[in-house]
């Protein structure tokens, strides 16, 4: 039977596939197995809304939040669900509520935005076209048409000029101006809908997180999130000229070339393109970036940094788009990286995603802190240290000074987390703390560095004693006279046994057999062992010849499930 992470994973390599029905049946098969865990009815709510079943898709959005109410994708499935139910007010309300426990989530960023263009475009709502095109004429209307090259060229004619100005004085009323499709151009690229006209070119396409930026300068700009402004302020126009066009047109040349220089691997061609098109337009962070990236590739790490430390400055100069200047920083971060300097390589990391909430910097992120913590522990470790810390511990341990003791015991499993003595000795003293899940864990840890230990084995099954674990204790008991070949714990583990079947003796005296069968049934282990035909035929054996218990002893899985049947009440002791 697979079990909930392995139909988990299934589920989403079906998800990923498209195969949303295929997804759900997955999912929902994990949830049986795992109805606590939040994550599946997550990735369920994901695959209702790919198939449009916004009902379902918000009520497994709202069993994610009710089970994890501090996780931000719960409200953003939640969201996207309302959202296709088009109750855009409550769709906006949850994506708020999930920024308020995440406040940099891109993803609930961008439902915030998407709701509110859609809420934009409801009948009677003055933020649709109108007040678009409106604000696409505010401010310096002259800066937006220079920086795109597309149109920068027009400024060269006064009578377009004459036209931008009479639309601007109109507060976006361009009814007089439609037979000029350069106006009608400027009005779609201004609006951030200037693919009607051109497509984006191949490189677009491009993705790795170290690849230069491939959009052209042509592309127009994405709209900034709009601010309060708490006052109006007139803005002084720029004056461009058809020079200043002209070197923006040279600048995007430039960078075309450098893109395909870049992707041919002609590193040097591509600098010199690079350089040319900062020359020419100094004011454009991707032309830095791009610079920035043919260093990476050369290996020159300094100079990428110095570069991108520029890339910055102009960027934040020029208010370039903040996952620009996150892309310089994440560069640094990775250049760094590359120096095997990892304390900066984070640093810069983590300021990136200040800018801007990328995945592929998030991994790195999470990569580069595991590995500076595992060189952290590497660096700590020192056998004598260790077992000076062991031998500190023991003698606490004697002084029953458990707390101190536990400390010491830590302090020598950092020091060499290899020795399995450091452990046991520490679940002895979780043992008395009565930390009894911890000491058996720690327990556990011990056996697997070492399976012959057999003090492991005996505390193990003393801590689950005190947790009125019987059933569990005695196997641990059994593994531990395995163990013991010399016999030197013989009597330890016999006195502890001893223990456990007079617990379990005592236990069985105050409860009714219907009572019994009535808690096994309802504990999944018990009930799997009666359910098992073998247990069956074995217990029928037994009632009819009690001395066949004998025989079927010898057999460890079956003595361990009599055992537990015991320690349930199911089975007494003569």
């Amino acid at each position: 039977m697979s079990s909930a992470n392995e139909l988990k994973t299934k589920g989403n390599e079906a998800f990923s596939a498209g195969n949303h029905d295929e997804a759900i049946k997955l999912f929902t098969q994990a949830i049986e197995l795992d109805p606590a865990n939040h994550v599946l009815y997550s990735n369920r709510s994901a695959s209702y809304s790919s198939l449009k079943r916004y009902d379902e898709a918000l009520k497994d959005a709202e069993k994610t939040i009710e089970i994890k109410p501090d996780w931000a994708k719960g409200y953003s499935r939640k969201g996207a669900a309302l959202f296709g139910l088009g109750k855009l007010a409550e769709a906006h309300e949850t994506y708020e509520k999930g920024l308020e426990h995440e406040p940099n989530n891109a993803l609930l960023k961008k439902g915030v935005s998407d709701v509110e263009a859609a809420m934009d475009q409801e009948p009677g709502n003055m933020g649709g076209v109108e007040a678009r095109l409106a604000e696409a004429f505010k401010g310096d209307i002259f800066a937006k048409i220079a920086a795109n090259p597309k149109l920068a060229p027009y400024l060269a004619d006064p009578e377009y000029i004459r036209k931008i100005n009479d639309i601007k004085d109109s507060n976006g009323d361009m009814s007089k101006h439609y037979d000029d499709q350069r106006i009608i151009m400027t009005l779609f690229s201004l609006m951030g809908m200037g693919d009607m006209f051109t497509q984006p070119p191949p490189e677009a396409s491009q993705a790795r997180s170290d690849m230069p930026e491939t959009k052209p300068a042509a592309s127009p700009p994405k709209a900034e999130k709009k601010t309060p402004e708490k006052m109006e302020v007139e803005e002084k126009e720029e004056e461009v000229d058809k020079e200043t066009a002209e070197k923006r047109a040279a600048a995007a040349d430039s960078k075309a070339k450098g893109n395909e220089a870049y992707k041919a691997r002609r590193f040097d061609d591509a600098l010199e393109h690079y350089t040319k098109a900062i020359e020419s337009d100094p004011t454009d962070i991707t032309f830095w970036n791009n610079k920035a990236a043919v260093y990476f590739e050369m290996g020159q790490y300094d100079e990428c940094i110095e570069t991108c430390l520029g890339a910055v400055d102009v960027g934040r100069e020029n208010r370039a788009e903040y996952k620009h200047i996150a892309k310089a920083l994440g560069r640094i971060g990775t250049a760094y990286h590359k120096k095997d300097n990892l304390d900066k390589a984070i640093e810069y990391y983590n300021r990136s995603l200040t800018e801007y909430r990328s995945a592929d910097i998030l991994t790195k992120l999470r990569t580069l802190e595991k590995l500076r913590k595992q060189r952290a522990e590497e660096a700590y470790r020192d056998e004598n240290k260790a077992n000076e810390a062991r031998e500190r511990g023991n003698e606490l341990f004697k002084a029953a000074k458990y707390p101190e003791a536990q400390k010491e015991y830590t302090e020598a499993i950092k020091r060499n987390p290899d020795d399995p003595r450091n452990y046991s000795n520490r679940a002895a003293c979780l043992t008395k703390l009565m930390a009894v899940p911890d000491a058996i864990k720690d327990c556990e840890t011990c056996i697997s560095l070492d399976p012959t230990f057999v003090k492991a084995y005996i505390r193990k099954a003393n801590a689950l004693f005190l947790m009125r674990e019987y059933a569990e204790a005695l196997d641990a008991l059994e593994e531990a006279k395995a163990q013991d070949a010399e016999k030197k714990n013989s009597s330890e583990i016999d006195q502890l046994e001893y223990k456990c079947y007079n617990a379990i003796s005592e236990q069985n005296a105050r409860l009714k057999p219907e009572e019994a069968l009535q808690r096994a049934q309802a504990n999944p282990k018990i009930a799997s062992i009666l359910a098992n035909p073998i247990m069956q035929n074995i217990l029928q054996q037994m009632q009819s010849d009690p001395r066949a218990a004998r025989e079927h002893l010898k057999n460890p899985a079956v003595a361990s499930n009599l055992r537990k049947l015991m320690a349930a009440g199911i089975v007494r002791m003569g």
